[in-house]
Protein backbone atom coordinates (compact mmCIF):
# COMPACT_ATOMS: atom_id res chain seq x y z
CA UNK A 1 0.00 0.00 0.00
CA UNK A 2 1.15 3.08 -1.06
CA UNK A 3 -0.15 6.59 0.84
CA UNK A 4 -0.03 9.85 -1.52
CA UNK A 5 0.02 13.25 0.27
CA UNK A 6 -0.64 16.35 -1.99
CA UNK A 7 0.25 19.16 0.17
CA UNK A 8 -0.27 22.80 -0.64
CA UNK A 9 -1.54 26.03 0.13
CA UNK A 10 -4.67 28.81 -0.75
CA UNK A 11 -4.56 32.49 0.11
CA UNK A 12 -8.70 31.36 0.80
CA UNK A 13 -7.07 30.00 4.06
CA UNK A 14 -6.23 33.90 5.50
CA UNK A 15 -10.18 34.77 5.48
CA UNK A 16 -11.13 35.44 8.65
CA UNK A 17 -13.02 32.84 10.46
CA UNK A 18 -12.23 30.49 7.48
CA UNK A 19 -9.52 28.63 9.76
CA UNK A 20 -8.80 29.13 12.67
CA UNK A 21 -5.27 29.41 11.37
CA UNK A 22 -6.21 32.74 10.19
CA UNK A 23 -5.08 33.84 13.68
CA UNK A 24 -1.51 33.28 12.95
CA UNK A 25 -1.74 33.83 9.50
CA UNK A 26 2.22 34.58 9.42
CA UNK A 27 2.58 30.90 10.58
CA UNK A 28 -0.53 29.11 8.53
CA UNK A 29 1.53 28.84 5.53
CA UNK A 30 3.98 26.32 7.51
CA UNK A 31 1.19 23.69 8.44
CA UNK A 32 1.45 21.75 5.56
CA UNK A 33 5.14 21.65 5.38
CA UNK A 34 4.96 20.74 8.96
CA UNK A 35 2.08 18.22 8.30
CA UNK A 36 4.36 15.84 6.25
CA UNK A 37 7.26 16.33 7.84
CA UNK A 38 5.65 14.71 10.76
CA UNK A 39 4.30 11.81 9.06
CA UNK A 40 7.70 11.21 6.71
CA UNK A 41 10.21 12.22 9.87
CA UNK A 42 7.79 11.58 13.22
CA UNK A 43 8.48 15.47 14.00
CA UNK A 44 8.57 18.67 12.56
CA UNK A 45 11.92 19.46 11.26
CA UNK A 46 12.59 22.65 9.34
CA UNK A 47 9.42 23.97 9.36
CA UNK A 48 9.26 26.61 12.13
CA UNK A 49 5.56 25.50 13.63
CA UNK A 50 4.23 22.21 15.39
CA UNK A 51 0.93 22.27 14.29
CA UNK A 52 -0.78 21.81 17.62
CA UNK A 53 -3.80 23.69 19.42
CA UNK A 54 -3.63 25.62 22.00
CA UNK A 55 -5.95 23.02 23.64
CA UNK A 56 -3.18 20.57 23.12
CA UNK A 57 -5.32 18.95 19.88
CA UNK A 58 -2.18 17.93 17.16
CA UNK A 59 -2.50 18.15 14.05
CA UNK A 60 -4.21 14.74 12.22
CA UNK A 61 -0.59 14.38 10.71
CA UNK A 62 0.63 12.55 14.21
CA UNK A 63 -1.67 9.91 13.95
CA UNK A 64 -1.46 9.06 10.08
CA UNK A 65 2.60 8.95 11.68
CA UNK A 66 1.76 6.81 14.50
CA UNK A 67 -0.64 4.02 11.98
CA UNK A 68 2.56 4.36 9.45
CA UNK A 69 5.15 3.35 13.05
CA UNK A 70 2.65 0.47 13.70
CA UNK A 71 1.80 -1.09 10.22
CA UNK A 72 3.82 0.55 8.33
CA UNK A 73 3.49 1.90 4.23
CA UNK A 74 4.98 4.05 1.73
CA UNK A 75 4.56 7.40 1.29
CA UNK A 76 5.08 9.49 -1.55
CA UNK A 77 4.45 13.67 -0.94
CA UNK A 78 3.47 15.66 -3.26
CA UNK A 79 4.55 19.21 -3.83
CA UNK A 80 0.92 20.55 -4.53
CA UNK A 81 1.34 24.70 -4.15
CA UNK A 82 3.71 24.68 -1.00
CA UNK A 83 4.63 28.05 -0.10
CA UNK A 84 6.98 26.82 2.58
CA UNK A 85 10.52 24.32 1.95
CA UNK A 86 9.84 21.25 4.12
CA UNK A 87 12.74 18.81 4.97
CA UNK A 88 10.22 16.07 3.35
CA UNK A 89 10.77 14.54 0.33
CA UNK A 90 8.60 15.69 -2.22
CA UNK A 91 7.51 15.64 -6.07
CA UNK A 92 7.14 18.58 -7.61
CA UNK A 93 4.23 18.74 -10.53
CA UNK A 94 4.96 22.12 -11.29
CA UNK A 95 1.82 23.71 -9.56
CA UNK A 96 1.30 26.87 -7.56
CA UNK A 97 -0.16 27.99 -4.53
CA UNK A 98 -4.40 29.34 -5.29
CA UNK A 99 -5.06 32.11 -4.86
CA UNK A 100 -8.10 33.48 -2.84
CA UNK A 101 -11.34 31.88 -4.11
CA UNK A 102 -12.88 35.57 -4.09
CA UNK A 103 -10.71 36.44 -7.16
CA UNK A 104 -11.99 35.76 -10.66
CA UNK A 105 -9.71 32.65 -11.24
CA UNK A 106 -8.15 30.48 -8.12
CA UNK A 107 -6.54 28.00 -9.54
CA UNK A 108 -4.81 29.25 -12.88
CA UNK A 109 -3.36 26.05 -13.84
CA UNK A 110 -5.83 23.71 -12.64
CA UNK A 111 -5.93 21.80 -15.98
CA UNK A 112 -2.24 21.49 -16.59
CA UNK A 113 -2.10 20.39 -12.80
CA UNK A 114 -4.12 17.39 -13.35
CA UNK A 115 -2.67 16.59 -16.48
CA UNK A 116 0.72 16.18 -14.58
CA UNK A 117 -0.71 14.34 -11.68
CA UNK A 118 -2.46 12.03 -14.12
CA UNK A 119 0.61 10.98 -15.61
CA UNK A 120 2.40 10.64 -12.45
CA UNK A 121 -1.23 8.81 -11.00
CA UNK A 122 -0.70 6.07 -14.25
CA UNK A 123 2.83 5.60 -13.86
CA UNK A 124 2.78 4.47 -10.44
CA UNK A 125 3.04 0.65 -10.17
CA UNK A 126 1.29 0.02 -7.13
CA UNK A 127 -1.85 -2.31 -6.85
CA UNK A 128 -3.49 -0.05 -3.98
CA UNK A 129 -3.30 3.75 -3.99
CA UNK A 130 -4.51 5.39 -0.58
CA UNK A 131 -4.42 9.53 -1.49
CA UNK A 132 -4.99 11.98 1.42
CA UNK A 133 -4.23 15.85 1.52
CA UNK A 134 -3.23 18.89 3.36
CA UNK A 135 -4.12 21.85 2.66
CA UNK A 136 -5.16 25.03 4.84
CA UNK A 137 -8.85 26.30 3.70
CA UNK A 138 -9.39 23.35 2.20
CA UNK A 139 -13.29 22.42 3.46
CA UNK A 140 -13.81 26.14 1.89
CA UNK A 141 -12.79 25.40 -1.43
CA UNK A 142 -14.37 22.02 -1.26
CA UNK A 143 -17.59 23.80 -0.71
CA UNK A 144 -16.66 26.13 -3.38
CA UNK A 145 -16.39 23.05 -6.36
CA UNK A 146 -19.12 21.36 -5.16
CA UNK A 147 -21.64 24.56 -5.56
CA UNK A 148 -20.27 25.13 -8.67
CA UNK A 149 -20.64 21.41 -9.58
CA UNK A 150 -24.39 22.02 -8.23
CA UNK A 151 -24.23 18.95 -5.68
CA UNK A 152 -25.54 19.29 -2.60
CA UNK A 153 -23.40 21.02 -0.75
CA UNK A 154 -22.44 20.51 3.13
CA UNK A 155 -18.56 19.82 4.27
CA UNK A 156 -17.05 19.22 7.88
CA UNK A 157 -14.65 21.38 9.89
CA UNK A 158 -12.07 20.64 12.43
CA UNK A 159 -13.81 23.24 14.75
CA UNK A 160 -15.85 21.79 17.10
CA UNK A 161 -18.24 24.30 15.77
CA UNK A 162 -18.66 24.43 12.00
CA UNK A 163 -18.82 27.90 10.74
CA UNK A 164 -20.60 26.65 7.57
CA UNK A 165 -22.34 29.79 6.70
CA UNK A 166 -19.45 31.88 6.61
CA UNK A 167 -17.96 29.71 4.60
CA UNK A 168 -20.92 29.66 2.38
CA UNK A 169 -20.79 33.50 2.21
CA UNK A 170 -17.51 33.41 0.97
CA UNK A 171 -18.41 30.92 -1.71
CA UNK A 172 -21.52 33.22 -2.66
CA UNK A 173 -18.55 35.73 -2.80
CA UNK A 174 -16.12 33.77 -5.16
CA UNK A 175 -18.87 32.62 -7.29
CA UNK A 176 -19.98 36.26 -8.18
CA UNK A 177 -16.26 36.84 -8.59
CA UNK A 178 -15.83 34.14 -11.41
CA UNK A 179 -19.58 35.47 -12.82
CA UNK A 180 -20.89 32.12 -11.96
CA UNK A 181 -23.90 30.50 -10.57
CA UNK A 182 -24.54 27.34 -8.51
CA UNK A 183 -24.16 24.33 -11.17
CA UNK A 184 -22.76 25.64 -13.87
CA UNK A 185 -20.07 24.35 -13.63
CA UNK A 186 -21.94 20.40 -13.69
CA UNK A 187 -19.70 18.64 -16.64
CA UNK A 188 -16.50 20.82 -16.24
CA UNK A 189 -15.07 20.10 -13.09
CA UNK A 190 -11.58 21.96 -13.63
CA UNK A 191 -13.40 24.96 -14.94
CA UNK A 192 -15.04 25.03 -10.80
CA UNK A 193 -11.49 24.27 -9.79
CA UNK A 194 -10.01 26.61 -11.80
CA UNK A 195 -12.63 29.33 -10.19
CA UNK A 196 -13.59 28.59 -6.86
CA UNK A 197 -11.31 25.36 -5.85
CA UNK A 198 -7.11 25.32 -4.85
CA UNK A 199 -3.78 23.66 -6.09
CA UNK A 200 -4.27 20.32 -4.12
CA UNK A 201 -7.55 19.33 -5.58
CA UNK A 202 -6.55 18.62 -8.80
CA UNK A 203 -3.95 16.99 -7.79
CA UNK A 204 -5.72 14.92 -5.77
CA UNK A 205 -8.18 14.17 -8.79
CA UNK A 206 -5.37 13.85 -11.60
CA UNK A 207 -3.54 11.20 -9.46
CA UNK A 208 -6.29 9.08 -9.08
CA UNK A 209 -7.70 9.54 -12.05
CA UNK A 210 -4.72 8.37 -14.10
CA UNK A 211 -4.22 4.78 -11.52
CA UNK A 212 -7.78 4.03 -12.02
CA UNK A 213 -7.06 4.16 -15.44
CA UNK A 214 -4.59 1.98 -15.19
CA UNK A 215 -6.90 -0.71 -12.48
CA UNK A 216 -5.23 0.47 -9.60
CA UNK A 217 -7.61 0.66 -6.23
CA UNK A 218 -7.59 4.26 -5.13
CA UNK A 219 -8.93 5.47 -1.82
CA UNK A 220 -9.77 8.87 -1.24
CA UNK A 221 -8.36 9.38 2.65
CA UNK A 222 -10.49 12.05 3.77
CA UNK A 223 -13.57 13.35 4.80
CA UNK A 224 -15.89 15.84 2.63
CA UNK A 225 -13.15 17.07 1.33
CA UNK A 226 -12.81 13.70 -0.90
CA UNK A 227 -15.99 14.10 -0.89
CA UNK A 228 -15.55 16.99 -3.49
CA UNK A 229 -12.95 15.20 -5.24
CA UNK A 230 -14.87 12.17 -5.74
CA UNK A 231 -17.55 14.44 -7.29
CA UNK A 232 -14.62 16.18 -9.60
CA UNK A 233 -13.96 12.52 -10.89
CA UNK A 234 -17.38 11.24 -11.44
CA UNK A 235 -18.49 14.81 -13.52
CA UNK A 236 -15.44 14.38 -15.53
CA UNK A 237 -17.05 11.09 -16.81
CA UNK A 238 -14.73 8.88 -14.67
CA UNK A 239 -16.71 5.79 -13.33
CA UNK A 240 -14.24 3.32 -12.46
CA UNK A 241 -14.97 1.61 -8.74
CA UNK A 242 -13.87 4.52 -6.07
CA UNK A 243 -13.48 4.34 -2.23
CA UNK A 244 -13.99 6.95 0.73
CA UNK A 245 -11.88 6.55 4.01
CA UNK A 246 -12.86 8.72 6.73
CA UNK A 247 -12.65 8.99 10.53
CA UNK A 248 -16.11 8.44 12.83
CA UNK A 249 -15.45 12.28 14.02
CA UNK A 250 -16.54 13.22 10.11
CA UNK A 251 -19.33 10.60 10.34
CA UNK A 252 -20.75 11.45 13.69
CA UNK A 253 -20.66 15.28 12.70
CA UNK A 254 -22.14 14.32 9.48
CA UNK A 255 -24.85 12.26 9.98
CA UNK A 256 -26.51 10.50 7.26
CA UNK A 257 -24.95 13.34 4.78
CA UNK A 258 -21.63 11.40 4.46
CA UNK A 259 -23.52 8.14 3.62
CA UNK A 260 -25.72 9.73 1.54
CA UNK A 261 -22.89 11.67 -0.65
CA UNK A 262 -20.86 8.24 -0.91
CA UNK A 263 -23.73 6.94 -2.64
CA UNK A 264 -24.34 9.67 -4.62
CA UNK A 265 -21.10 9.99 -6.19
CA UNK A 266 -20.75 5.74 -5.86
CA UNK A 267 -18.15 5.38 -3.95
CA UNK A 268 -17.77 2.77 -1.23
CA UNK A 269 -17.51 4.27 2.00
CA UNK A 270 -15.36 3.29 5.28
CA UNK A 271 -15.43 4.60 8.61
CA UNK A 272 -12.98 3.86 11.26
CA UNK A 273 -13.28 4.67 15.21
CA UNK A 274 -9.49 4.79 16.77
CA UNK A 275 -10.68 4.49 20.02
CA UNK A 276 -9.62 7.78 21.43
CA UNK A 277 -12.56 7.62 24.01
CA UNK A 278 -10.78 4.73 25.50
CA UNK A 279 -8.00 7.09 26.83
CA UNK A 280 -7.74 9.45 29.12
CA UNK A 281 -4.86 12.17 26.68
CA UNK A 282 -5.45 15.17 26.15
CA UNK A 283 -4.92 15.08 22.59
CA UNK A 284 -7.31 12.29 21.96
CA UNK A 285 -9.66 14.08 24.17
CA UNK A 286 -10.02 16.98 21.83
CA UNK A 287 -10.71 14.51 19.02
CA UNK A 288 -13.68 13.30 20.83
CA UNK A 289 -14.93 17.39 21.31
CA UNK A 290 -14.72 17.55 17.81
CA UNK A 291 -11.47 19.29 17.20
CA UNK A 292 -9.35 18.03 14.05
CA UNK A 293 -11.34 15.42 12.91
CA UNK A 294 -9.71 14.35 9.83
CA UNK A 295 -6.81 15.23 7.60
CA UNK A 296 -3.34 14.23 6.52
CA UNK A 297 -4.62 10.95 5.44
CA UNK A 298 -5.79 10.26 9.12
CA UNK A 299 -8.97 8.06 8.00
CA UNK A 300 -7.41 6.46 5.57
CA UNK A 301 -4.62 5.63 7.74
CA UNK A 302 -6.35 3.95 10.19
CA UNK A 303 -8.37 1.61 7.84
CA UNK A 304 -5.34 -0.03 7.30
CA UNK A 305 -4.78 -1.12 10.89
CA UNK A 306 -5.56 -4.53 11.44
CA UNK A 307 -8.25 -5.87 14.21
CA UNK A 308 -6.87 -6.23 17.45
CA UNK A 309 -3.74 -3.58 16.93
CA UNK A 310 -5.52 -0.36 17.48
CA UNK A 311 -4.72 -0.34 21.29
CA UNK A 312 -1.10 -0.19 19.82
CA UNK A 313 -2.23 2.65 17.55
CA UNK A 314 -3.18 4.76 20.45
CA UNK A 315 -0.20 3.86 22.57
CA UNK A 316 2.26 4.70 19.70
CA UNK A 317 0.16 8.29 18.98
CA UNK A 318 0.70 9.08 22.70
CA UNK A 319 4.46 8.76 21.94
CA UNK A 320 4.00 10.77 18.80
CA UNK A 321 2.11 13.43 20.85
CA UNK A 322 4.84 13.18 23.52
CA UNK A 323 7.53 13.75 20.61
CA UNK A 324 5.59 16.87 19.47
CA UNK A 325 5.07 18.60 23.15
CA UNK A 326 2.12 16.87 24.26
CA UNK A 327 2.00 15.47 27.28
CA UNK A 328 -0.91 13.31 28.28
CA UNK A 329 -2.28 15.16 31.33
CA UNK A 330 -5.07 17.34 30.57
CA UNK A 331 -4.46 20.48 32.65
CA UNK A 332 -0.35 20.78 31.88
CA UNK A 333 -0.95 19.68 28.16
CA UNK A 334 -3.41 22.79 27.59
CA UNK A 335 -0.76 25.03 29.05
CA UNK A 336 1.99 23.72 26.87
CA UNK A 337 -0.04 24.13 24.34
CA UNK A 338 -1.25 27.44 24.53
CA UNK A 339 2.89 28.37 24.51
CA UNK A 340 2.93 26.77 21.20
CA UNK A 341 3.11 29.40 18.38
CA UNK A 342 0.87 27.66 15.53
CA UNK A 343 -2.25 27.50 13.73
CA UNK A 344 -4.81 24.97 14.75
CA UNK A 345 -7.38 24.05 12.17
CA UNK A 346 -4.79 24.49 9.14
CA UNK A 347 -8.08 23.55 6.92
CA UNK A 348 -6.69 19.89 7.77
CA UNK A 349 -10.53 19.49 9.13
CA UNK A 350 -12.53 16.69 6.40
Amino acid sequence: MRVVLPAGTTETALIDGISAAGAAPELMEHTPSADVEIVEHGAPIMSPVTPVSPNGCPTPAAVTRAVREVVGFDVSVIDAGLTQSTAAPTVDLGGGPGNDVREAVAVPDADATFDRAFDYGASLPDDELLIGETVPGGTTTALGVLTALGEPAGVSSSLPENPIERKRRVVDEALTASDLEPGDCEGTPLAAIEAVGDPVQPTVAGIAAGALETGTAVTLAGGTQMLAVAAVLRHAGIDAPLSVATTSFVADEQGDRLADACERFDCELTVTDPGFDERDHVAMDRYCAGEAKEGVGMGGALSLVPDGEMAAVRDRFETVCRRLGIEGDADSSAEDGADTDEPTEGGRGP
